[in-house]
């Protein structure tokens, strides 16, 4: 699938947590940094989501905030 989202990030899930309607999914990307997306647990159901799948985070955004 071809996306137009420029920021894709692959990685692998190391946590799915649900909750009463959504679920916290963390996905290591590597180099310590874990990216956690809430989606709705029917989400998880469908795409068979589990601890171990390869995933990619796909962010996209149109606002970037930058602090130092």
């Amino acid at each position: 699938m071809k996306l137009s989202a420029r920021n894709q990030i692959p990685g692998t899930i190391v946590a799915v947590e649900k909750g009463q309607t959504t679920a916290g999914v963390k996905i290591d990307v590597g180099h310590g940094i874990i990216i956690t997306s809430s989606i709705t647990n029917e989400a998880v159901d469908d795409l068979g989501l589990a601890v171990g799948d390869t995933a990619t985070a796909i962010i996209k955004a149109s606002d970037v905030i930058v602090g130092k």
